[in-house]
């Protein structure tokens, strides 16, 4: 079989992302029409991406969002698209590149979407990668600074509240795919897995 030069699997990626790229924007210029509700699944390691560190520590791989009835400020540019929502109560700002981006789904008309993220054949602007940069290096020297000014464990303190908060086995960070999803109500966002909604074969 001959050698595929043209690249026909980025071609068709970016002609997608570009698909998604202007349903954003329909959105940010005019609300949700409809039942349309999107589930976009990212990858929070990509460059460019800008999240909390909490949820940063929650999701270290990758996370879902919602987008139906409690977001702001959808904000909708070439490269990327930056959204609000609520998490627990507490208001999130979130900056998602486009070439970040592994799944779109709207359960509405059960439309879906994958992606391999970073398969782009467009070049990141240079202001996502120096963000990537400075991000990386800022959550480097965070987690320096944590080092130096966690106790030790023989001076951990042993009183009853202590206990309490403690956890008799090790816990390891929750995946998109074991994240119950937060009641909209009370949340205002929530984190799933694409998976929950495909079709059964």
């Amino acid at each position: 079989m001959a050698e595929d030069l043209i690249r026909y699997d980025i071609v068709i990626q970016d002609a997608l992302r570009g698909a998604v790229r202007k349903v954003l924007t329909e959105v940010m210029r005019a609300g949700l029409p409809g039942d349309h509700h999107f589930y976009i699944a990212f990858d929070t390691t990509a460059p460019g991406v800008r999240i909390s560190p909490r949820l940063k520590e929650r999701y270290p791989k990758e996370m879902t969002i919602v987008l139906q009835h409690q977001f702001w400020d959808l904000t909708v540019t070439e490269h990327s698209f930056e959204v609000g929502l609520s998490f627990g109560g507490i208001p999130e700002r979130l900056f998602i590149p486009f070439s970040a981006i592994k799944g779109f789904f709207d359960p509405s008309v059960q439309f879906a979407l994958e992606f391999d993220p970073g398969k782009t054949a467009e070049e990141l602007p240079e202001e996502l990668k120096l963000a990537a940069k400075e991000q990386a290096e800022a959550e480097a020297t965070l987690s320096k600074v944590e080092a130096k000014t966690q106790p030790r464990s023989d001076k951990a303190p042993k009183d009853k509240a202590a206990k309490e908060n403690s956890d008799p086995a090790p816990r390891r960070a929750p995946s998109p795919s074991d994240a119950p999803a937060e009641p909209a109500a009370s949340s205002g966002a929530e984190v799933v897995s694409l998976d929950k909604f495909r079709k059964k074969p």
